[in-house]
């Protein structure tokens, strides 16, 4: 047996309709299950379906109380770094995506560019943006990072 693939990212969010929006109108998921559980405070949950319908993002309202990693930041000045640092989704075109995301509130992070990657270099074209939330996103046009053939 063996881990088959990521199954799901799972998001607190400021804003709950807010973060939905941003996922489903400007990165194309669409939403999924739907519940709420008042055993652990969650008032509202959804897993958002993403468009290759092989990996989803879990979404949960800011007074859920889910497992994480860290406490949570004081203010929006106060970042908590973990262990995750951001995410990254395949793209067919990193520049669109990225001035979508741009058009649907996300911050600029690092513009859409190319990286050299090890010895041999791999070239990436990517970008990152905050999603409107405050995740850190990576947009990466499909690369094969399996070199051991």
């Amino acid at each position: 047996m063996s881990v088959k693939g990521l199954a799901h990212v799972a998001i607190q969010a400021k804003d709950y309709e807010a973060t939905v929006a941003f996922y489903t109108e400007a990165l194309g998921f669409k939403k999924g299950h739907h519940w709420s559980l008042p055993a652990f405070q969650i008032k509202e949950a959804s897993m958002l379906i993403s468009p290759d319908q092989k990996t989803c993002i879990e979404i949960f309202d800011h007074d859920a109380v889910i497992p994480a990693q860290g406490k949570r930041a004081a203010s929006e000045q106060d970042i908590a770094h973990g262990a995750l640092l951001h995410f990254a989704f395949y793209v067919d075109h990193v520049d669109e995506m990225y001035q979508k995301a741009i058009a649907y509130g996300a911050k600029p992070f690092i513009e859409p560019g190319e990286l050299s990657l090890g010895e041999p270099p791999l070239l990436v074209k990517n970008a990152v943006i905050y999603s409107p939330n405050g995740e850190v996103i990576e947009f990466l046009q499909e690369v094969d990072f399996d070199r051991s053939l």
